[in-house]
């Protein structure tokens, strides 16, 4: 049977977890790449673009959309990385505290 006390005081704990985890993850960051490096594009935890470098060969009024393709490229790349940064720091700060409801995967939830 299960302790619902005791299962409500771990999710309000798991909620605070959160809550802290989620004010850190603007310091979280990851980049992303194309061109062999010629375009990185680094994300922050909040999934915002904080910078963008190009290099200078790419900075050609003729070739626009290379230089388009390769900044999205390079955006979805460091979107994606992000990703699976969030979910380990999420999942880090609930280890354990999340029942284990049969059926549940509460593992996806972030």
């Amino acid at each position: 049977m299960f302790d619902f006390m005791n299962i409500m005081n771990k999710v309000k704990e798991a909620q605070a977890k959160i809550k802290e985890t989620q004010a850190r993850l603007v310091h979280l960051t990851a980049t992303g790449e194309s061109g062999a490096g010629m375009v990185k594009v680094v994300v922050n935890g909040h999934r915002k673009v904080v910078s963008i470098e190009m290099d200078e060969s790419l900075i050609n009024p003729i070739d626009k959309e290379m230089l388009s393709d390769l900044t999205v490229a390079a955006i979805n790349k460091a979107m994606e990385a992000i990703e699976f940064k969030i979910k380990d720091e999420m999942k880090a700060a609930t280890d354990g505290m999340l029942p284990n409801i049969p059926g549940m995967d509460l593992g996806n939830m972030f």
